[in-house]
């Protein structure tokens, strides 16, 4: 079901332009994170690595990008000590990228960070329940990004 089937109201500009919104959205993010000094793609590896650790091919094939993108972006948070390389146990050959604390208290600052801007943006449109509603959006949207992968990981 598209946007103008479940919400007939939408006008067509509205639905033409959501790519330029998530576009505009992700900027306000970058905006956020520059102030505690973290790039959007390091900003993504930390939130991959919270929870728990992961290869370079894990992480290249969930930021969608090549094996030395990451390494690039990881190489840089490593030098900060937000991240660690280690040996995998089971395979030597591989190592496991490990958030460290300093890397948690970084990425606790950068989603703090993000989330004040975001609403502070949301602020600006007046009404409570509606900058609620922008977040809930949001949420609705990582819902939506966590069932797409799940679907497309079953599906290989």
């Amino acid at each position: 079901m598209t946007l103008k089937e479940s919400r007939p109201d939408a006008a067509p500009d509205e639905c033409r332009t959501l790519g330029r919104t998530a576009a505009w959205l992700a900027k306000q993010v970058e905006l956020g994170l520059a102030s505690v000094d973290l790039s959007l793609p390091q900003y993504r590896v930390l939130g991959f690595l919270d929870g728990s650790p992961a290869v370079s091919s894990d992480l290249a094939e969930r930021l969608a990008v090549r094996p030395p993108s990451v390494t690039a972006v990881v190489d840089g948070l490593v030098a900060r000590g937000l991240v660690e390389r280690r040996d995998v146990v089971a395979d030597r050959r591989q190592v496991d990228h490990v958030l460290t604390r300093t890397g948690r208290r970084a990425l606790d600052d950068a989603d703090a960070a993000v989330s004040a801007r975001l609403r502070d943006i949301a602020s600006c449109l007046g009404d409570d329940l509606e900058s609620e509603r922008a977040f809930g959006g949001l949420l609705a949207w990582r819902k939506a990004l966590r069932a797409y992968r799940l679907a497309q990981g079953t599906a290989r």
